[in-house]
């Protein structure tokens, strides 16, 4: 069975969608990784697609192959079951694969509302909290997936909380900025209430033919990105905020986590992980080398010395650069997947 992981924060701006793409294809050099966009701005797709996105979308044999079209038999009473379809993959990894997103998945949000909502067992609503994890269970199983990376869009709406309580473990992106200690003092509030939610309503919903899987996501660490270095660290700004965001999750989010079964044991994180506030990696800014990757398609650690296009010193840099994202991608996604194998 592949585990699910998201990657979410309903903080905007914190490079969600760039750990995913980064993560999946970090993955995907030992494991068969599916990205999933759950977000209707699409930037994963994009991400992954490149030049070929707007095609995906006009072309008659792929434009329904999306997250929205996969879970519309569910919210649209239709008697046609949820069915797996071929998903693309980037052109430079064989491994990785992607559920597309769709601009117009929010229209889902208000049925999955009434359904989270109601205290009836009403036969129209009940398959439906259930639908993104039947869609992602044979999507799952026809292309032999090991992991799914689930990338949501900023915000607390019913479809994040669906996606949310279908995965088996969590990572929370922050930026080092005042606004990302108040996310996790609401996410502190709210994810709690959403499982606990799940927990209240499981009989409710026991005789769906699409069931969420049972159990609470597991908070596997937070990720500290978008800063600027200074002699191999973060400038001072930046230290004095990764310090409180530790703080905050160490002396908040975790010990409440902890009360609703979505924290691990702490022998499970481990004594470096947990000493360093649960942060499972500090990643700066990519600077040039981000317009490099995006115009060849791959992350930047993927991105090759001609590729860079520089010479001189400042090929020297890029590399040097480049290579320690790739120390510092493969450091983590080996961390992601010990603590995957807690859950």
């Amino acid at each position: 069975m592949s585990k699910r992981i998201v990657i979410f924060n309903h903080k905007g701006g914190v490079s969600k969608t760039t750990s995913a793409y980064n993560i999946g294809w970090a993955m995907a050099e030992k494991h068969r990784i599916l990205l999933v966009d759950g977000d209707p701005q699409c930037n994963l797709t994009s991400l992954v697609l490149g030049e070929r996105f707007e095609e995906y979308y006009l072309n008659n044999d792929t434009k329904k192959n999306n997250i929205k079209d996969g879970v519309s038999p569910a919210f649209r009473g239709t008697p046609t079951p949820i069915v797996s379809f071929d998903c693309p993959s980037p052109e430079r990894e064989g491994n990785l694969f992607l559920l597309p997103g769709h601009a117009d998945l929010s229209e889902f949000d208000a049925s999955l509302t009434l359904a989270f909502t109601s205290t009836s067992s009403l036969a129209a609503l009940q398959n439906l909290p259930g639908a993104f994890s039947a869609l992602l269970d044979a999507i799952e199983e026809e292309h032999n997936i090991d992991y799914t990376i689930i990338d949501m869009n900023p915000g607390l709406s019913p479809i994040n909380q669906d996606l949310f309580l279908l995965s088996h473990g969590f990572m929370l992106p922050t930026n080092p900025d005042p606004f990302s200690i108040m996310a996790i003092q609401t996410l502190t509030k709210v994810l709690p209430r959403w499982v606990n939610w799940k927990k209240t309503n499981e009989e409710l919903f026991s005789e769906a033919t699409y069931k969420l899987p049972s159990g609470a996501p597991k908070f596997f660490g937070a990720l500290i990105q978008r800063f600027n270095v200074r002699n191999g660290v973060a400038a001072k700004p930046y230290r004095d905020n990764i310090a409180e965001i530790q703080a905050a999750i160490t002396d908040e989010l975790v010990p409440t986590l902890g009360k609703y079964e979505m924290a691990l044991a702490r022998e499970d994180y481990g004594e470096a992980l947990v000493g360093n506030g649960y942060c499972l990696s500090e990643i700066p800014d990519f600077q040039g080398l981000l317009p490099k990757s995006l115009g060849v398609g791959v992350p930047v650690f993927k991105i090759s010395d001609d590729e860079i296009g520089e010479t001189g010193p400042v090929l020297e840099g890029m590399v040097k650069n480049r290579d320690k994202f790739k120390e510092s991608f493969s450091s983590l996604t080996g961390e992601v997947l010990r603590l995957a194998e807690y859950v």
